[in-house]
């Protein structure tokens, strides 16, 4: 299986990650022909991307001539068979399963036998929606995150029938793309998604539990770690609509597991409409004027609410790879390249001493008995013997 950037690339979906992806795909040569039904869609990504291309050029980081190029290289159109000759197709449509499914069964009919067939999902089961397909061999996940054009991370997610050339090949595409590729299981939320889950999980369960309000555990988080946003600014950056479904999706997904159970304050935001900046209103209220109450500056006191977070975060990084998940080098790249955060949490954890860790999380096991906070196997054994991550 050859990829090169001769090849069409096909996306199906011009909202926000379709049309990225697109872009991306150009800027390297592609040609790429997008699909969407919507034709109001179809326009509003167009003008996104030429006013995208105006910016960097404006800014001097392109050349007008190759925005130009970038552009025309992209074509936009309503009938899927424009898209017969790709030799990869992209889906990048709503997280719902059988919309996604019914695209690859429509798919299927039309693309050659070699073309090779992906989903952009970020938490939905890559077996699941490939199950549908004649040829489930030559289908495959690569999850870009937003901005796809500005963040560098790609999660490759074979399937269990994914062929190992088709892998091979579409990582090595995307890897020509100048994209941070890591490999992971067909497991819920990947790499990213579920390491990440404590970051916003424990962050409401603190504000809950009403230990600290919403800007303290922010400046906390920042203060403390070098985050560059507090839990609360980035689900509001996020949409507390998509973090919430994310959360549930993943929860359901674990079988309910404890560890990844979903808040009700959160909850509540979402059923009134509060889903963070995009709506003006979410943890914090983004209309003109309106005043934020000002964080509880208190070094001991937010060092704890950051160690409390931190070590949940390691706790998740610790268990993914114990369930081999992902490796060591690219849990922690993924979580420095996908949600930039400022040092790759099994490093984190080796810095501060994985007894430490150890104690903090069984402290908080014995203070609550919830299976939430339960120490990973892999944590276990490694403080038992002495040994670190690195």
């Amino acid at each position: 299986m050859t990829l090169n950037n001769e090849t069409l690339i096909g996306v199906v979906g011009s909202g926000t990650m379709g049309t990225g992806i697109a872009q991306v795909a150009s800027t390297y040569g592609h040609a790429v022909r997008v699909f969407d039904t919507d034709e109001n869609a179809r326009k509003k990504a167009e003008t996104r991307i030429e006013q995208i291309l105006s910016r960097l050029v404006e800014k001097g980081r392109l050349e007008e001539d190759a925005a130009r190029a970038i552009q025309s290289r992209i074509a936009f159109v309503d009938d899927l068979a424009a898209l017969s000759d790709s030799g990869l197709v992209i889906e990048a449509v709503i997280e719902k399963l059988e919309i996604k499914e019914k695209v690859f069964q429509d798919l299927e009919k039309i693309v050659r036998d070699d073309c090779i067939l992906a989903t952009n999902t970020s938490s939905l089961s890559i077996a699941s929606i490939s199950s549908v397909c004649e040829n489930p061999w030559r289908f495959l996940g690569i999850h870009f995150f937003n901005p796809v054009a500005l963040m560098p991370l790609v999660e490759i997610i074979p399937s269990t029938t994914t062929d190992e050339t088709i892998t091979a090949a579409t990582r090595g595409l995307i890897d020509g793309w100048k994209k941070t590729t890591v490999a992971a299981k067909d497991t819920p939320g990947f790499i990213v998604n579920r390491v990440a889950r404590p970051f916003y999980g424990e962050a409401l369960r603190i504000l809950d539990e009403g230990i600290a309000d919403v800007t303290t555990i922010d400046w906390a988080m920042k203060q403390n770690g070098g985050f560059r946003m507090g839990p609360f600014e980035l689900m509001d950056f996020i949409g507390n609509d998509i973090n919430y479904e994310v959360t549930q999706t993943v929860f359901e997904a674990f079988f309910y597991d404890p560890r990844y159970k979903p808040s009700f304050t959160q909850k509540r935001l979402v059923e009134t409409g509060w889903l963070g900046r995009k709506a003006g209103r979410g943890f914090y209220d983004y209309s003109p004027g309106a005043e934020q109450v000002e964080p509880v500056k208190d070094e001991v006191f937010c060092a704890e609410i950051f160690m409390r977070i931190l070590v949940m975060l390691i706790n998740e990084a610790a268990d993914a790879l114990f369930w081999q998940v992902a490796s060591r080098d690219d849990i922690d790249l993924a979580m420095t390249k996908g949600v930039n955060y400022p040092k790759g949490l099994l490093r984190w954890a080796d810095d501060i001493g994985g007894a430490e860790v150890l104690s903090r999380l069984k402290a908080l096991y014995d203070e609550y008995g919830e299976d939430r906070y339960r120490p990973s196997p892999l944590l276990r054994r490694m403080v038992a013997t002495g040994k670190t991550f690195y």
